[in-house]
């Protein structure tokens, strides 16, 4: 009878079994995350911090499906963007961001005022691009005035109180003094900066800087970790260190390091040379202090500049180089790199490096069709304006790794080859054949071209089948030349001039003979294209054409002003010779004999 009893006492406290503990458990996490959820959607106890931001609303289930629920939900969740860096342009404001943006047509630039921060303005964002293969380039239009330049991104929809994000980093660098790109190159960095006032065609005195590689930003009063290291040489905005040994060591480890340019004072060039290596570290010993003292003498430019280990730039191609590439930077020129890409593939450049000076006229879509069509286009959006020559050397060291050659010429300008034409010789792969015939020469590492200049030759709208077809008439002497390199024999320096670079020692570019071979320069079109060049020169060296400034320069239209007004009878200026050469050329060998239609021509219809 008494264990009878025992054995009912133990049924009835027995205690819950696992399986009903965690049920309950579940149920209670459940309630515990749809409170927490309800509790973030509130408009009255609103969550607001600096580093993460997410939006979460939930709707009334009765009167929304499942699946609305989920693309709500996904639709508002959403982390706020990282802004590294701004560099205010004269027509723009450039925000550098540590993340992929996939949807850019939903995101806002968001400025406050100077002196009230809880006043802000939304704008829509200009472009969005990938940048360097790790982040992201935003460009916003300029602040309204008595609004600060440290903007902020913001997407589109969200309410949120902007005054608790200033807290982070607020710099905004000025784009005409800024270390502004650097890349490996064997155990050196290759630094690129504004503001050195270098000359513009000869080295200058390495002595006179170094190169500064840290973990943190430039603006920080914290340093850090930071390494110094001399410079090599130096030439117009180039100036390359070598690398300290930790990351010559393991460069993988300097993924995303920032590096910046250190004017050296006048003490560290006369007297003591910089040691190879400088290293400051968070501590308050003496040491510490007098690397300190020692850094403030010397003046930092502001970077936005991070190496990155980027295999495509460091590997070599596997099946062998690329005979003949080509290399151009342009600025809202999408149309005109159809015929121009697809002639000089026929005529044997296998590969092509297109930098983006800030183009807003659909070019990505031009560069991925061409792509599509097996061109083997890249585009790499360089945001920098006025830097065509360090564009130039940055391209230089991209290519040379996939190319035996590069060809460094503009959108406007076709290779020709008359003494073939006149002979009635095949057109195909000549300028391929024409390289590869010094690609073991001991000393040609350059081939020049002269340029022969053509005008509108009568027209007023661009011509249909293209510039090689619609203009004929030029002036008739060549102005300048353009130069096909071989990127591995370039002087490290990689100081050019645009069309043509320094040479290693031992070698020398040749000038081939007109009769030969000549680039026809589209230079003067018609006036709904030609005048967009006063709005925007690219060159480093060369006067934006709405400026008062070395009107007599080659770069310019002879007897034009600063305003881009049509001057009389421009259709028929620039016309000193009648040269149908390169159309009858590209009309032979390219036209389709049953409809008289060019290549270009069919990617248009």
């Amino acid at each position: 009878m008494e264990s009878e009893q025992r054995l009912k006492r133990k049924r009835i406290y027995r205690p819950y079994s696992r399986a009903q503990f965690l049920s309950r458990r579940s149920l209670i996490l459940c309630l515990s995350f749809f409170v927490f959820l309800m509790f973030l959607s509130s408009e009255r106890f609103p969550i607001r911090t600096v580093s993460f931001h997410p939006v979460v609303s939930v709707p009334s289930l009765s009167i929304l499906s499942k699946n609305s629920l989920q693309d709500s939900f996904h639709a508002k969740l959403r982390f706020p963007l990282s802004v590294e860096d701004r560099v205010l342009f004269p027509d723009h404001l450039l925000l550098l961001v540590s993340d992929k943006i996939d949807e850019a047509e939903k995101l806002d630039c968001v400025y406050h005022k100077v002196l009230n921060h809880k006043d802000v303005v939304r704008q829509r964002v200009l472009s969005v691009d990938e940048f360097d293969g790790f982040r992201s380039v935003v460009r916003c239009p300029l602040p309204p005035w008595n609004y600060s330049a440290a903007a902020g991104l913001m997407w589109r929809g969200h309410g949120v109180d902007y005054s608790l994000s200033l807290r982070s980093n607020r710099t905004v660098h000025s784009w005409d003094r800024l270390v502004y790109e650097a890349a490996f190159d064997g155990e050196t960095a290759v630094v690129f900066a504004k503001g050195l006032n270098l000359r513009p065609h000869k080295e200058s005195d390495p002595n006179r800087f170094m190169c500064q590689f840290g973990l943190k930003n430039s603006d920080e009063e914290d340093e850090g970790f930071v390494v110094m290291t001399e410079a090599i040489v130096a030439a117009q905005e180039v100036v390359r260190c070598s690398l300290p040994s930790s990351i010559r060591n393991n460069p993988d480890l300097a993924q995303g390091i920032r590096v910046t340019v250190v004017l050296a004072s006048r003490n560290d060039v006369k007297h003591v040379r910089m040691p190879s290596a400088f290293r400051f570290r968070n501590s308050r010993s003496y040491d510490h202090r007098r690397n300190r003292m020692r850094q403030k003498e010397n003046i930092a430019i502001p970077s936005v500049a991070k190496l990155y280990n980027s295999k495509s730039y460091q590997t070599k191609r596997n099946d062998g180089k690329f005979e003949l590439c080509a290399c151009t930077m342009l600025w809202n020129q999408a149309p005109a790199l159809r015929e121009w890409i697809m002639y000089h593939t026929w005529l044997g450049v296998e590969r092509w490096f297109i930098y983006d000076n800030n183009s807003d006229d659909g070019i990505q879509d031009v560069i991925e069709e061409l792509d599509f069509q097996d061109y083997n286009v890249s585009r790499h959006t360089w945001p920098w304006i006025k830097t065509q020559e360090a564009g130039f050397s940055h391209c230089a060291l991209r290519a040379r790794n996939e190319c035996k050659w590069v060809g460094f010429f503009d959108v406007d300008e076709f290779y020709y080859f008359p003494r073939h034409h006149r002979r009635g010789l095949p057109g195909q792969n000549l300028l391929r054949s024409l390289v590869a015939n010094y690609s073991s020469s001991r000393t040609i590492a350059e081939i020049r071209t002269a340029c022969h200049s053509f005008g509108p030759s009568g027209l007023s709208s661009p011509p249909l089948q293209g510039v090689t077809v619609g203009y004929t008439c030029r002036l008739q002497s060549p102005e300048r030349h353009k130069s096909i390199v071989r990127p591995a024999l370039l002087n490290e320096t990689l100081l050019n001039v645009v069309h043509h670079f320094q040479l290693k020692k031992g070698f020398r570019y040749l000038n081939v003979p007109e009769s030969s071979i000549i680039i026809n320069h589209y230079k003067y079109q018609v006036w709904e294209t030609f005048r967009a060049k006063f709005f925007r020169r690219v060159a480093t060296y060369v006067v934006d054409w709405q400026e008062n400034q070395n009107q007599g320069s080659k770069d310019r239209a002879p007897g034009l002003g600063t305003e881009a007004i049509e001057p009389p009878n421009w259709r028929k200026q620039f016309c000193e010779v009648w040269d149908t050469g390169l159309r009858d050329f590209v009309l032979a060998n390219l036209a389709d004999p049953a409809t008289g239609s060019l290549p270009w021509e069919k990617s248009l219809l």
